[in-house]
């Protein structure tokens, strides 16, 4: 029987190296699979809030304009209908709201929740 050790055995085996080889595994790991996908969700919805904000300014100065329109242009609104317009603005706005929200939840959410539920 051979005299065998277990320092035999881990002879060429640089501990140090190796430790550091799965330090520097670890870090990069964690950065592509955690750091990298929030940085791209922190553009994603840098970029949607930044978006939805626009959209909610134009539809305002539109619904605005919209109502200017009906005061000024319009000759049919005037003494006991002058509340009219604001009414007819508020229907439009409330329109908007509605396809908007049916918009959301008939779209690709829709898809995205039924497939989560299988």
């Amino acid at each position: 029987m051979a005299n065998f050790s277990w320092r035999d055995g881990l002879k060429g085996i640089n501990l140090q190296r190796d430790v550091e080889r799965v330090k520097n595994l670890t870090v990069r790991y964690a950065k592509e699979e955690t750091i990298d996908p929030l940085k791209q969700l922190g553009r994603f919805s840098a970029f949607g809030c930044l978006g939805s904000l626009l959209i909610g300014l134009g539809s305002l100065f539109l619904l605005i304009g919209t109502l200017r329109l009906l005061q000024n242009e319009t000759g049919a609104f005037h003494g006991n209908l002058s509340w009219l317009p604001y009414v007819i603005v508020a229907a439009l706005a409330l329109l908007i709201f509605a396809l908007t929200v049916w918009r959301t939840f008939s779209g690709p959410a829709r898809r995205r929740r039924s497939k989560s539920k299988s």
